[in-house]
Order: structure tokens, then C-alpha cells, then sequence
């Protein structure tokens, strides 16, 4: 079973960061594909214009990060996954109720957790401490990056 990567581990594979290093290491250690949903698509999408604005990268890097992204796609390192959104957003809703008060959990943080859980995945894939630990909460594996 494939492991689901959050956005900001995607985002560091795409557009080299602080993560980069670790991002690229798990990568090669992974059973492939990734699923690679809706929300992943607008936030990777985003996150890279973001850094557009933040004059972190040119528009030829954004470019670039988005054409390595389809050549993985069609490569097989992604793979486009659609869970149902009425059965995300229903756990979603249940990971809100059950941790959010106690982790600090943030909506696009739990849909991924949501998102994992609908599509059956084992292994959470993330740099950001209060993901993993909802993805922990959630009875997810967050191994070491």
C-alpha cells in the first residue's frame, strides 16, 4: 500500500526548499505512486505562485516545477486519486470534532488526514508536526523524514 504525501512535502520536491533533501531521500525510499487528489493540484498550484509573489522563485522555476509535476504524472510517480468528497469531508468533519480543540488542527490539514483515511492509505507523509500528529491520532503511520 502507497503512502500519502500532504502538500508541503509535494511542494519541496517541486520548488527545491529547506525540505528538499529529506523530501527527495523519502521519495526513493517509497513504493510509488502517490496519490495525487484535487486539494493537492490547487495547493501545490497555489503554493508555487505564492512563492512567485514572495520572489522565492521566477516564473521559469514555477514553470519548470509544474512541467516536472506532469512528467511525473504521466510517469507514474503521481497518481491522480479522487476520493469521494462527501466521504472526505464526512471524516473530515469527525477528525475536527475528535482532535481539533486538543491538536490545533487546521482545515486543509485535516482534509488531507481525511483524504489518507477515504483512500485507504497506511503511511502519512508530512514535515508539519501538527499534521502528523493527527495523522498519528488518526491511526496513520508518520514515518521519519
Amino acid at each position: 500500500m502507497t503512502a500519502y504525501a500532504d502538500t508541503g512535502l509535494l511542494c519541496s520536491l517541486y520548488a527545491p526548499d529547506a525540505h528538499t533533501s529529506r523530501a527527495v531521500a523519502r521519495l526513493r525510499r517509497q513504493a510509488l505512486p502517490l496519490p495525487f487528489t484535487w486539494l493537492h493540484q490547487l495547493e501545490l498550484r497555489n503554493a508555487l505562485r505564492l512563492r512567485v509573489f514572495r520572489r522565492e522563485i521566477t516564473g521559469g522555476q514555477r514553470d519548470a516545477s509544474l512541467n516536472a509535476l506532469l512528467a511525473d504524472l504521466a510517469d507514474g510517480v503521481l497518481s491522480t486519486a479522487a476520493p469521494p468528497l462527501s466521504a472526505v469531508v464526512t471524516e473530515a468533519e469527525r477528525l475536527s470534532a475528535l482532535h481539533s480543540e486538543t491538536l490545533g488542527t487546521r482545515s486543509l490539514d485535516i482534509l488531507h488526514v481525511a483524504s489518507a483515511l477515504v483512500l485507504g492509505k497506511a503511511d502519512f507523509l508530512t514535515f508539519d508536526q501538527r499534521q502528523a500528529n493527527l495523522a498519528r491520532a488518526a491511526g496513520l503511520s508518520v514515518p521519519a523524514l
